[in-house]
C-alpha cells in the first residue's frame, strides 16, 4: 500500500493499536496461490519494486528485505526501474525455489537482438539463473527516460505493429527454451493486440499485467484474459497515489477516499487501501502495491489471509467503478496533438498500425 496524501488515517490506526502485540509475520503458505496454464502456481499477491520516480533504490531494497520479513515471496521487478541489482543484493541466498520473481522487458529492447541479453542483465542484477515470469513491459518500442515529464516522447516513436511485436514474442519464447524464464507474458496490452498473439503466439501469456483498482476494474479485459487461461496482475491496486507526476490529471478520482471503500475500511478497522487489496485478492486478480513502510506492506499482506469481505461489502465495491485509467501513457505516443486513448484500442481496432 503506498502513502496516501495525507496519514490521518494511519495516524488513527496507530493510537488505536499502539498497546496490542507487534503482529507475526504471515505464513507464506497461506497466501491464496494463482495456478497458471503450466500447472506452476504464483503467490496472488506480490510487493512491487516501481518507487513512482520518488523512492530511491536502496529504500525499495530494504522494503524488499523487510518484505521478505513479513512473509512476502513474490516480488514484481522491471529493468527500468533501475533498481534490479539492488534487490538481487538482498535476495541472494535466500532459498530460490521459495520465491517467485518477475521481470520485464523495456521498450527500447524489443529488437530480435536485445532481448535475450537484457534478460541476462536482468538475471545478473537480481544474482539468479532463471525468472519465473518476464513481461514484455509495453507492447510499444516507444522509449521513455525515468522522471520525464509528461510531454516527452521518442524521436522515433510508431505505433503498435503485429509483424514487429511477434519478432519480440519469438525472442520471448526462446527465453523458455533456454531456460532463463519459466513464464512469459504481457502488460499494458488490450484485446485486440491479445487476440493477435494468441492466434500466433507458440508460447501464450501466462499472465497479463495491467491497471486494475476499484476505479478502474477494467471488466471486459478482465473477463477476457480469464477466460483464455491468461492471470491478470493488478498494478496500482490502490489507485497509486504516490504515481509520477506525469501520469496525474485533473478528473482523476482517489479509490482509498471513496465513502464505500472508507465505510467498509471502518467496519474492518483497517485503511481503505487494505480494503483495496483485500478486494483485488478475493475477486481473482494478482496485486502488486508498493510502499517502503513496513506496516503498509505489512498490512497489505495481512489482508489477504485474514477477515474477507463480504459477498455483500464486494458487491459494493464492483459499484464504485469510474473507469478511471490513472496510467494514461501520453509517453508512448507517437503522433503530434494524439489523444491517449489510441494507445488502448478502445473502439476494438488497432490504432495506428496493427
Amino acid at each position: 500500500m503506498s502513502a496516501a496524501p495525507n496519514d490521518q488515517w494511519w495516524n488513527a490506526f496507530a493510537r488505536l493499536t499502539s498497546g496490542l502485540q507487534v503482529p507475526m509475520p504471515v505464513d507464506p503458505a497461506l497466501v491464496p496461490k494463482r495456478k497458471l496454464h503450466t500447472g506452476a502456481l504464483m503467490p496472488a499477491i506480490g510487493l512491487g519494486t516501481f518507487g513512482s520516480d520518488r523512492v530511491s533504490a536502496e529504500s525499495v531494497a530494504q522494503a524488499v528485505s523487510g518484505g521478505l520479513d513479513v512473509g512476502y515471496r513474490h516480488f514484481d521487478c522491471a529493468s527500468v526501474y533501475g533498481n534490479e541489482d539492488r534487490i538481487g543484493q538482498v535476495l541472494e541466498g535466500f532459498p530460490r525455489e521459495q520465491l517467485w520473481i518477475t521481470s520485464k522487458l523495456w521498450n527500447d529492447k524489443h529488437s530480435k537482438e536485445d532481448v535475450v541479453p537484457s534478460c541476462e542483465q536482468s538475471l545478473s542484477d537480481l544474482r539468479m539463473d532463471y525468472l519465473d515470469m518476464y513481461l514484455v513491459h509495453w507492447p510499444y518500442p516507444n522509449f521513455h527516460p525515468p522522471g520525464c515529464d509528461v510531454s516527452s516522447r521518442s524521436p522515433n516513436a510508431r505505433p503498435y505493429v503485429h509483424s514487429e511485436f511477434m519478432e519480440t514474442w519469438r525472442e520471448m519464447e526462446r527465453l523458455v527454451d533456454l531456460g532463463l524464464v519459466r513464464h512469459i507474458g504481457t502488460s499494458n496490452t488490450t484485446i485486440p493486440k491479445l487476440e493477435l498473439l494468441l492466434r500466433d503466439a507458440r508460447i501464450p501469456p501466462a499472465v497479463n499485467e495491467m491497471e486494475l483498482h476499484p476505479h478502474f476494474q477494467q471488466l471486459e479485459l478482465f473477463n477476457y484474459v480469464r477466460s483464455r487461461g491468461i492471470e491478470p496482475i493488478g498494478f496500482c491496486p490502490i489507485g497509486s497515489p504516490t504515481r509520477p507526476d506525469r501520469d496525474r490529471t485533473p478528473e482523476d478520482t482517489v479509490d482509498i477516499e471513496d465513502p464505500i471503500l472508507v465505510s467498509i475500511a471502518r467496519d474492518h478497522g483497517v485503511h481503505p487501501a487494505v480494503v483495496c487489496v483485500k478486494w483485488a485478492v478475493q475477486r481473482g486478480q494478482t496485486p502488486i502495491p508498493f510502499s517502503d513502510r513496513r506496516n503498509e506492506y505489512e498490512s497489505n499482506l495481512e489482508a489477504v489471509v485474514t477477515d474477507p469481505l463480504t459477498e455483500d461489502e464486494m458487491q459494493a465495491i464492483a459499484g464504485t467503478d469510474k473507469n478511471d485509467r490513472l496510467i494514461k501513457g501520453h509517453v508512448f505516443l507517437w503522433k503530434q496533438d494524439q489523444a491517449w486513448e489510441d494507445l488502448w484500442d478502445i473502439n476494438g481496432v488497432i490504432e495506428g498500425g496493427g
